[in-house]
This record gives structure tokens, C-alpha cells and sequence, in this order.
């Protein structure tokens, strides 16, 4: 490139996506994500990837389950963490601390949880902000499938 010369519009749309998860403008703080990136990272929108599930559509693998309730957490739906806990051991309520924000996942390995699998587990660490202080949460998740529908088993110790 020349001085003077204009960014071709790939490179321009790839910063511009880019410079949407720098810390003081992240997407994912506890807010409804229309049209939007997904909390969850893949880069799509949040309302044609998480915000499917959000809504009701079934999760086709534990990797995708874990995403979506990540994201869940970062827009503050409750409902649809309680939904995917697997009933014996899902919490009666569930209070979202609203000053939490979720800045960032990576998930960092998978096991099983495909459209085949029964169990599976996914190993992520999901970052987060909370009075100004910079947090990480680390978890190997084990996931079931209950009736045909991925669910939330709880951490692996």
C-alpha cells in the first residue's frame, strides 16, 4: 500500500470487528445483542447464533450448549441457563449479578458432545470484569444429553 492509499474494504470490515471486542467498547455487557456480534465468539450474530438457542432452538452440540449459556451470562438470561441445567442438579432460582461483565471466551478443548454422543465435556475459560477488576473463570464442564437435548451437568472436579 501507498500512502494515502485506502484500506481494501476486507481489511477495513476486519478492524472494524476487530476494534469491537477492545475493552471499552465489548458487545457483551448484559445487554440484548440485535444485530450485533455474539457474546460467544464464533462472529456471527448474536441473533442467528446464541440468540437461536436463547430462543428456544436446541443446541446440536455440547460445544454449542456451553457457548450459548456463556452467552447467556453476558446478556443476563437466567431463564435459559435454568432451562439447560440438567434437572438433578439445577438450582431453584438463579440471581445474575448485573455489575458482572462477560468480556471474552475461549474455549480451550472438547470431548465427545458430538450429535452422536451422550456426555461430553468442554474445557473453556470465559473472562469477565467486575468493579473494575479483571477475572477469569476456568471450568471443565461435563454435559448430558436429557431427552434429545444437551444439558448442563456441572463442573468436573
Amino acid at each position: 500500500m501507498t500512502p494515502g492509499q485506502a484500506w481494501p474494504t476486507q481489511v477495513r470490515l476486519k478492524a472494524q470487528a476487530l476494534s469491537l471486542f477492545q475493552p471499552s467498547t465489548c458487545l457483551c455487557e448484559n445487554v440484548r445483542m440485535d444485530g450485533l456480534a455474539c457474546p460467544c465468539g464464533l462472529g456471527d450474530d448474536y441473533e442467528s447464533c446464541c440468540g437461536r438457542l436463547h430462543a428456544g432452538a436446541p443446541a446440536p452440540t455440547a460445544e454449542s450448549l456451553m457457548r450459548s449459556r456463556y452467552s447467556a451470562f453476558a446478556v443476563e438470561d437466567a431463564g435459559y441457563l435454568l432451562r439447560t441445567w440438567h434437572p438433578s442438579c439445577r438450582p431453584r432460582t438463579l440471581s445474575l449479578d448485573p455489575a458482572l461483565r462477560w468480556t471474552r471466551l475461549a474455549v480451550l478443548k472438547t470431548r465427545d458432545g458430538g450429535l452422536f454422543d451422550a456426555t461430553g465435556t468442554v474445557q473453556f475459560r470465559a473472562i469477565y470484569v467486575q468493579q473494575g477488576q479483571r477475572g477469569v473463570l476456568a471450568e471443565t464442564s461435563r454435559f448430558v444429553r436429557q431427552d434429545r437435548h444437551w444439558t448442563y451437568f456441572g463442573p468436573i472436579d
